[in-house]
């Protein structure tokens, strides 16, 4: 691991036994300044320059699926259109679907797509036992024993509908995840992680703070907000799941 990158050095300043407080309270908690400053920004670096982002998106009645950035960037214009228009569709009618930019971690990692690329090692970190043992003691859930990754990029006009997590075939989802990697994100450019109830009123939200930890316990009913067309940025995140197998 490149001793010259700072890629995921936890701030020592946090208090778990605090943090473990709180996240008993809702299940869910933001943990501020997860990082050290230096490495918060050589990690904000890797993931908005020098990260190829693909496209992630779900069609009414179809499964997820999930374009490398070359074929994304082969995609023609009214496909593209087409693709964001259904999409949005369905959700209005009801339906789960998302779109926004991704670069899987996990695939990339194992699939040798890009060999030594910094997120690699930023995969390692996730799984190593100090960041293991660090959420284990937040979220008093000594069973968890790894965790996916996924680089994301929320840019204009990007969207993620309202879902809980629960899946078929993704049954050992225990914590989600999102560390937030983008500078002052304003309240009307949209991307902010909400949570609703029953009666579909939303009660917590969090803001994409640079350098923050959500987590929250599987399941809860939640969404990312529609980014707008005049977002001058895109929300920039890795996001997962720690799962107990």
């Amino acid at each position: 691991m490149p001793d010259a990158l700072p890629l995921f050095d936890l701030n020592p300043a946090h208090d778990r036994a605090a943090l473990a407080q709180e996240f008993a309270r809702t299940r869910r908690l933001q943990v501020r300044d997860l990082l050290t400053a230096r490495s918060a920004e050589v990690l904000a670096d890797v993931v908005q320059r020098q990260t190829p982002y693909g496209l992630a998106y779900r069609e009414p009645g179809a499964a997820p699926k999930s374009l490398r950035a070359d074929a994304s960037r082969r995609l023609p214009q009214a496909e593209q259109a087409r693709i964001w228009q259904a999409a949005g569709q369905g959700v209005g009618r009801g339906d789960y679907g998302f779109v926004y930019g991704q670069y899987p971690m996990l695939d990339a990692y194992l699939g040798k797509w890009a060999p030594g690329h910094p997120l690699e090692f930023v995969l390692e970190y996730i799984n190593a036992p100090e960041f293991l043992d660090f959420v284990r003691a937040i979220t008093g859930m000594p069973s968890l024993i790894k965790a996916d990754a996924q680089a994301t990029l929320f840019a204009p006009n990007h969207f993620l509908a309202m879902h809980d997590d629960r899946g078929t075939g993704e049954e050992g989802r225990q914590i989600a995840y999102v560390l937030s990697l983008t500078r002052d994100w304003r309240p009307d450019w949209g991307g902010y992680l909400l949570f609703y109830d029953d009666e579909d009123e939303v009660i917590a939200g969090m803001k994409p703070r640079f350098n923050s930890l959500n987590l929250f316990q599987v399941p809860q009913r939640h969404n990312v907000s529609y980014v707008p067309p005049f977002a001058p940025l895109g929300r920039y995140a890795i996001t997962g799941w720690f799962r107990d197998r």
